[in-house]
């Protein structure tokens, strides 16, 4: 994993390869002899290969999964069952793999996104959204079905009350689909599925992922029981909630005990690492080896939307940095937190550094 001072000197070396080692320290603010210690541990870590500080490619991330537009409406105070309440709403991009996606793409890292949209205008300005935010969408395919929507209806307090799924234009993302992408998937450093998919879909993508370290985001309850059967020896990863690792392991996770039992059911089917959600509380991180609770890093709550898909980013990119899976975790949260914070379901100005600077006050408090 970079420093922070290491991620800078890569950013300068992007924008200009043939940078000397003078300009570097005067940029940074530090001393040549400082730069010559970080470029060396640099060229240790893979990063810059020989001299001209040629940087390494490094491996992107590719997500499989969901686009749609999201429709959110929150009550401006608490809300009423069964009766009209005033509030106020937003239409912005969403879909669980697309904001993953775009949460790595905003970390800096190099990110391929394969899903559908359809040939309608919501299609038209997910597409640019996704683009501009630094997400590859070569790979989204384009349908005559409307574009998927999410709608969300949101308690005075930003939780969430009610959500509608309406998914159907993923259904026309299938084998074939993936297989004019498997250069892309085969290559990957990180290979992130979601829940969206359909099970021949999802069976053909861990073909496809064989050698990858292959992530599985559950998505909903639903979901995780059509897909629970075909991920068995399969995936490295899977980051499911409470009810959704009840539904992948027919096992009861009611209790703190009961959660890691069924954890340790799915290391027997040949998952590395459960990465289980647990609201408020943080998380559980569980391996074969190993089993260990996470704190959430507090804040002030502003909308829950995209926070899970924030985490999630957030471990991939240190993923790809080589970092460990607890490391991973901690960062994931303090992205987690971040997001919560915002009115925005992937934050504009997510960084490396502001993740950090979250981690940071959370581990000095």
């Amino acid at each position: 994993m970079l420093t922070e001072r290491e991620e800078q000197i890569v950013e300068l070396l992007r924008r200009d390869p043939l940078i000397g080692t003078d300009a570097l320290a005067a940029a940074l603010g530090t001393s040549r002899a400082s730069v010559n210690v970080h470029l060396s541990n640099l060229g240790k870590k893979g990063v810059i290969l020989g001299r001209g500080y040629v940087l390494a490619e490094q491996p992107s991330a590719v997500v499989i999964g969901g686009a749609n537009v999201d429709f959110k409406a929150r009550s401006t105070s608490p809300a009423t069952p069964k009766t009209s309440n005033p509030g106020h709403g937003s239409m912005t991009p969403g879909g669980v793999g697309r904001n993953i996606a775009e949460n790595i793409a905003r970390l800096g890292d190099r990110v391929h996104l394969i899903s559908v949209v359809g040939r309608d205008p919501m299609g038209e300005n997910l597409l640019d959204h996704t683009a501009a935010s630094g997400v590859r969408v070569e790979h989204v395919v384009r349908t005559d079905r409307s574009t998927g929507t999410y709608t969300a209806v949101l308690d005075a307090d930003g939780e969430l009350i009610v959500a509608i799924a309406d998914m159907e234009a993923t259904t026309e993302l299938g084998p074939e689909q993936l297989d004019d992408a498997r250069d892309v998937i085969t290559n990957a450093g990180v290979l992130v599925v979601d829940g969206n998919l359909g099970l021949d879909t999802l069976d053909y993508a861990l073909d496809l992922s064989h050698g990858v370290r292959t992530v599985f985001e559950p998505v909903s309850v639903p979901k995780a029981m059509g897909l629970k059967n075909a991920i068995d020896h399969r995936v490295d990863v899977i980051t499911p909630n409470r009810d959704e690792l009840a539904a992948l392991t027919d096992a009861p996770t009611r209790t703190d005990r009961q959660v890691r039992s069924a954890a340790r059911v799915l290391h027997d089917r040949g998952v590395e690492t459960v990465w289980v959600r647990l609201g408020e509380r943080g998380s559980l991180l569980s391996t074969a080896d190993d089993q260990v609770e996470i704190a959430a890093v507090p804040t002030e709550v502003e909308d829950v939307t995209g926070a899970g898909d924030a985490m999630l980013g957030a471990f991939c990119h240190v993923l790809l940095a080589s970092g460990t899976s607890e490391e991973a975790a901690r960062f994931g949260h303090a992205a987690a937190a971040l997001t919560i914070a915002s009115a925005h379901t992937v934050r504009p100005d997510l960084t490396p550094r502001l993740v950090r600077a979250a981690l940071s006050k959370e581990t000095s408090t």
